[in-house]
């Protein structure tokens, strides 16, 4: 008889030996990360998997991120209770998700129409109703709102001005920026006065749609 897959198990174990060790030490993120179940956001064949150190295949090229990535990204971010996030390239749902359990209210752009759908499925099921993901692409999509924090799911080349514009004056925005091996993850600030922007870490990501770099020209 095989015995079943203990996920709680690998929870706990992913938050004490992965997410804690890289310092995400905020109590509402770990509670978060040991609480939801991270093996409802990939298919069945690779749940096994889901605690691992490791980036998964969720479709179109594209992965869901490690859980110290998540970890830091949510850390860095720290939404309260009552604000507003964006966030940009949803994927499997996973950080939506987690956005969810601790603002106010998180709208998720996916470009891939199936992926926003399963997602959106996941949210529903696991009752995460604050949270919705919907089929669009953040270069061509407009809002019509600003919001109290964006997270960017992928990297980008340099950050997009439009991006900025959708934050609420002292609102902020967690992305990584730059080129491979080099990439750096920050935190920008709106004020009056501009932004401000805030080394956090340095990572590897693969970028967003849209977002990588031009390639040279050469003769």
């Amino acid at each position: 008889m095989t015995t079943p897959f203990d996920f709680a198990r690998a929870r706990d174990l992913m938050v004490e030996q992965q997410v804690r060790p890289w310092d995400v030490l905020d109590i509402r993120v770990l509670d978060v990360m040991a609480t939801l179940p991270r093996e409802a956001f990939v298919d069945a064949p690779l749940q096994a998997l889901a605690y691992t150190d490791a980036a998964l295949p969720i479709g179109h090229g594209e992965t869901m991120n490690k859980p110290v990535f998540h970890g830091r990204a949510l850390q860095s971010l720290l939404p309260a209770e009552g604000e507003s996030v964006l966030e940009i390239g949803s994927g499997s749902g996973y950080l939506t998700a987690c956005l969810g359990m601790l603002a106010r209210e998180v709208v998720g752009i996916e470009r891939h129409a199936d992926l926003a759908n399963q997602a959106a499925d996941r949210l529903q099921r696991l009752g995460i109703a604050n949270a919705r993901v919907e089929a669009a692409d953040a270069f061509v999509a407009e809002p019509g709102r600003q919001f109290d924090a964006i997270c960017v799911s992928a990297a980008v080349d340099e950050i997009p001005q439009r991006f900025l514009q959708w934050l609420r004056p002292g609102g902020r925005m967690f992305v990584v920026h730059g080129r491979a091996p080099a990439m750096e993850a920050v935190l920008v600030q709106a004020d009056v006065n501009g932004t401000r922007v805030e080394s956090l870490f340095e990572t590897e990501l693969p970028y967003l749609a849209g977002a990588a770099p031009v390639p040279a020209f050469t003769l």
